[in-house]
Order: structure tokens, then C-alpha cells, then sequence
């Protein structure tokens, strides 16, 4: 029988896991957000805080409770402490799988024995994790998006053994945090969503990384096409070029297709420090993109 879910611990803090951290708390779960580096989830709540403010975004937790999920959450560096009475531990390091199994056998050694191990993957099926568990049965994705930016989807998909009342539990626990559960029946590489998102991540990087379009180009296009304020660069700025590269190495890894593998562009640009949002500099120049002012979508504005 799974133990109803009151103690939520977040295993990384960037980008995502900060603000699922964020949506615990505010959903009234005692959360506690591990990272090795002191003050973690403070520093990447300012940068969150600083870049959703400026893009003008109206988040799915309300402004005037920020602050207050902020101080409910948490803060600790020993991961012992950490998961010692979690009910659901999601991990969110970096897209590796050495450093993701690490991760998983320490959680089967340090948590409560009936507790649920998630994995916020992007992209790897909890299968290549649930081993190093020593709990398979109580394994499984769950894999969000952009949730304070209202992109409140989220993937959950089941390993080789996970039981159904696991599986309820997690489908349950989305639901509670105010975002829409996306489940997937059988195993699939990128789950739900996120593999239709890869799709067109693959190839807009081709396009670019080869020279054939300009990646303001590829944003515009798809910014009047869909209404969105973003394209898929200013997107993968958001997740860190970093993270995005590890990712499409994870699909390439996995079918050796060379169709498959990140564009050299992309990693020079990692290797110069240029990841995104959380640098200041990716595809765009932060905090003030080019994509936001007017004249981005307007050539008129821009002339005159």
C-alpha cells in the first residue's frame, strides 16, 4: 500500500526543480529542496522571479505568494536529512545517466522504504534507473515543463515494475498541484509531449547549425504561427543550452543515428559560456531579449 504523499524533496535545484519545489509548497506539501551547494534554491527563485517579471508573465502561483512558497520550501545540503521523511522524491540533476543512477541508488538507501523515487528526466525512461533503486516498483517519471509560466503539463510514465498504485499516487499528486497529468501506457523515449517538442528542437538546431536559416528566423516563423511570445530558441534558452545539449545526446546514444546528434554550433557555444538565460547570454541576451520588443515581429517598427 502507498503512503498517503505529505513530504515532497526535490534532489536539484535549477531551472525545473525550483519551481516544482515551488508548486509543493504552495499546494500545502512539506517540501525540501536538496542541492550540495548552500542557498541554491534562493539564488535560481531570483533568477526565475527576475525573468518571469520581465517577460510580464502571469504564473500559476499568484505573485503575492512567492515569497511564501519561498520561505515554506526548505533548504538543505545533506541529502540523508533531505529525504529522510519523503513520501516522493523527484530528481532533477543534470540529463546524465552515470549521475542519474548515483542519484537513485543513494535515494534506495536513504529514504523511507515505501517512499516513490521519481525521475524529472527530459528525456531517459525511468527503466534506466529503477535498478540502481533497488525498488523498481516504486520508480517513475514525472516530467514537467514550465509550470509557473502556466505550461502545467506534466509527463508521467511507469518503468518495468511499477505498480499501479504508484502510478495513481503520482497521477493523483500532479493533479493536486493545479497541473494536467500526461500519461503514457507503454515505454517511449521523450514520453508524452516532450517527444513531439524534440521533434522540432532536432530540427531547428539542423537548420541553424548548418547555415540554412537564422535562428531569429526559425523563432519568428513559429512565434506568428502558434501566437506564442517565444520560439523554440528563445525556448531552449529557457532550459539552458547545456541541458538541451545532454538531452539530444541522450536520443542520440540511443538510436547512434547521425541525424541525431547535436550541432557543433551548439556546443561551441556551451564551451564559450554562453547556456542561456541562467548566463545572461544564449541565443539571446538576457534580461532583455530582442524577442520581446516589438519591433522582433513588426519589420515596420524596426524601420522607422
Amino acid at each position: 500500500m502507498v503512503k498517503k504523499i505529505e513530504n515532497v524533496t526535490l534532489v536539484g535545484t535549477g531551472i525545473l526543480g525550483a519551481q516544482i519545489a515551488m508548486l509543493a509548497a504552495n499546494a500545502g506539501y512539506k517540501t525540501t529542496a536538496y542541492d550540495p551547494i548552500s542557498n541554491a534554491f534562493t539564488a535560481t527563485y531570483k533568477k526565475l522571479y527576475a525573468d518571469l517579471k520581465e517577460k510580464g508573465v502571469n504564473p500559476l502561483i499568484p505573485w503575492e505568494s512567492w515569497e511564501t512558497c519561498r520561505d515554506a520550501v526548505l533548504q538543505e545540503t545533506d541529502l540523508g536529512k533531505a529525504v529522510r521523511d519523503a513520501d516522493l522524491v523527484i530528481e532533477a540533476v543534470p540529463e546524465n545517466i552515470e549521475l542519474k543512477n548515483k542519484v537513485f541508488a543513494e535515494l534506495g538507501q536513504k529514504t523511507p522504504a515505501g517512499a516513490i523515487l521519481a525521475s524529472n528526466s527530459s528525456s531517459l525512461p525511468i527503466s534506466k534507473m529503477e535498478v540502481s533503486s533497488g525498488r523498481p516498483e516504486n520508480c517513475l517519471n514525472i516530467h514537467f515543463y514550465f509550470p509557473l509560466q502556466g505550461v502545467n503539463m506534466v509527463d508521467i510514465m511507469g518503468g518495468t515494475k511499477t505498480t499501479s498504485e504508484v502510478m495513481q499516487a503520482g497521477y493523483d499528486w500532479i493533479i493536486s498541484l493545479g497541473c494536467v497529468p500526461l500519461k503514457v501506457n507503454k515505454e517511449i523515449l521523450g514520453f508524452c509531449f516532450n517527444n513531439v517538442w524534440r521533434a522540432i528542437k532536432r530540427q531547428v538546431l539542423y537548420t541553424w547549425g548548418n547555415g540554412f536559416v537564422d535562428f531569429r528566423d526559425a523563432d519568428r516563423g513559429w512565434c506568428i504561427f502558434t501566437k506564442m511570445k517565444e520560439g523554440p530558441f528563445a525556448l531552449m534558452d529557457k532550459v539552458g543550452l547545456d541541458v538541451v545539449y545532454d538531452i539530444e545526446m541522450s536520443y542520440y546514444n540511443d538510436s547512434k543515428d547521425p541525424k541525431d546528434f547535436p550541432p557543433d554550433a551548439l556546443l561551441k557555444m556551451i564551451k564559450r559560456g554562453e547556456l542561456g538565460v541562467k548566463s545572461g547570454k544564449g541565443f539571446y541576451t538576457y534580461p532583455n531579449p530582442e524577442f520581446l520588443d516589438p519591433s522582433f515581429l513588426n519589420p515596420k517598427i524596426a524601420g522607422k
